[in-house]
């Protein structure tokens, strides 16, 4: 057992702050949370945590970790006015030069990072259209070698090969859902990855195609985590060809339900949202990601019963990512405050409890022991009235001291338990690769 001792001790949902905590933690699980615990357990492992403020772990729900490798990119890339010649121009060249080596590098990468950002999970989206079987088991394994806590599929779409390209999407999510299942029952590793059945957007995906992610979906108890009307064309496309809103599309193969994320619907119809809220469906929200894309802004954010934060391959620094979702907000003239955008990167954990089958987000006996812990000393007072504030207007990534997964220390006192250094070098080196293999692209 381990005992964190003197914790100032933050929930988000329902929010409160208390200080001289103490946090007890038995396998990957918290056992106990309350004041002066050590008389009660002196075996138990002593961690002083100082006054740090620990909270439950911090999850990042709409992520593209295939992206990993592209900051910076130094490739000719032509310019690029609308949405859809940047998926053209510069995502679906990247995504079409990644192989086995990039993508666990890619993986890899991003698993420190967003553990250094202060993330305990990430919900991943994959694209990698030259290397589709077996590639979600390589991001696996970059997952399970940072420590990181998450949920990662593979985006089914016919834009480079047609029935052919779906049926290989389709079969990777089914295989990755069955090696996870046979992983949970063999129970030799930490039970760290969950899959969803992923798609790209419903733009690329035909009904043929709808209908096999149906029976993905069956088969294998999981669900689905695609693209929504991240740009018009997706709506104008799914009422030119099928005379019907894009959830509504969805909802008719069977596709919304309480596991399904759907990223971004910045413009879903009212009857979308109410299909995808009586559903029990999510909505992940990528502020920075849709301003850097001149798609527009989800007027309608305030509608949506089940609103999460991702950064949608923007790093994974969620504490940035909620500043710029209310700033966003705000200057949209839109009537929700700091709680609410905390209420939304909380609700991260119930994606994770619909899909883990375990407790997740809060400091309480029988919850998951995946923590963030901070160093944050704050020049005004701090109570659970204003922590929605102190997010907002404060908290950062650089206040990240450790995470926990799993009951276990993946990033302690601001260090790696192994050594990064040669992992940021050899990625360096894949970058370039596939950097000059897109310019090699007809």
């Amino acid at each position: 057992m381990m005992l964190l001792k003197n914790a100032t001790a933050v929930q988000f949902e329902p929010c409160f702050v208390k200080e001289g905590v103490d946090i007890l933690i038995e396998g990957s699980t918290i056992k106990a949370v309350g004041p002066n615990l050590q008389a009660q357990y002196p075996a138990a492992q002593i961690i002083d945590m100082k006054g740090k403020l620990v909270m439950p772990g911090v999850v990042c729900s709409h992520n593209h970790f295939y992206s990993g490798l592209s900051r910076g990119v130094m490739a000719d890339i032509k310019p690029s006015p609308d949405f859809i010649s940047i998926l053209k121009n510069l995502w679906w060249r990247l995504d079409k030069v990644l192989d086995e080596e990039a993508i666990y590098y890619s993986g890899l990468i991003c698993s420190l990072e967003a553990i250094k950002s202060g993330c305990s999970s990430v919900i991943d989206h994959h694209a990698s259209p030259s290397y589709i079987a077996g590639s979600l088991k390589t991001l696996r394994s970059g997952f399970i070698k940072a420590g990181l806590r998450g949920m990662t599929c593979y985006e089914t779409t016919d834009r480079n090969g047609g029935i052919k390209e779906m049926s290989a999407g389709v079969e990777e999510n089914i295989a990755f859902a069955q090696l996870i299942d046979a992983a949970k029952l063999k129970g030799d590793e930490p039970y760290l990855v969950e899959a969803h059945i992923g798609a790209h957007a419903p733009f690329t995906v035909t009904n043929d195609g709808l209908s096999m992610l149906a029976e993905a979906v069956k088969a294998t108890g999981r669900g689905l985590h695609i693209h929504v009307a991240e740009d018009k064309y997706d709506v104008t496309h799914s009422h030119h060809h099928y005379d019907q809103d894009i959830v509504a599309r969805l909802d008719r193969y069977g596709l919304i339900n309480n596991k399904t994320l759907l990223a971004h619907g910045l413009f879903l119809s009212d009857r979308d949202i109410d299909i995808l809220n009586a559903r029990g469906g999510f909505l992940a929200h990528n502020a920075r990601s849709n301003m850097n894309n001149h798609v527009g802004y989800n007027e309608k954010l305030s509608k949506f019963n089940n609103v999460v934060l991702g950064t949608d391959g923007i790093g994974a620094d969620m504490f940035e990512e909620l500043k710029f979702a209310f700033f966003k907000h705000r200057d949209s003239g839109g009537p929700l405050w700091p709680d609410s955008f905390l209420r939304h990167l909380w609700n991260g954990n119930q994606i994770l409890a619909n899909n883990f089958g375990a407790q997740f987000g809060r400091l309480e006996a029988g919850y998951k022991a995946d923590l963030t812990i901070l160093d944050y000393t704050s020049p005004t007072p701090l109570v659970a009235d204003n922590f929605p504030g102190h997010i907002a207007f404060g908290i950062n990534a650089g206040n990240v001291n450790s995470v926990m997964v799993e009951g276990r220390f993946v990033y302690q006192d601001r260090t790696f338990p192994f050594d990064v250094a040669p992992i940021y070098a050899e990625a360096r080196k894949v970058a370039q690769r596939i950097w000059t293999k897109m310019d090699k692209l007809e």
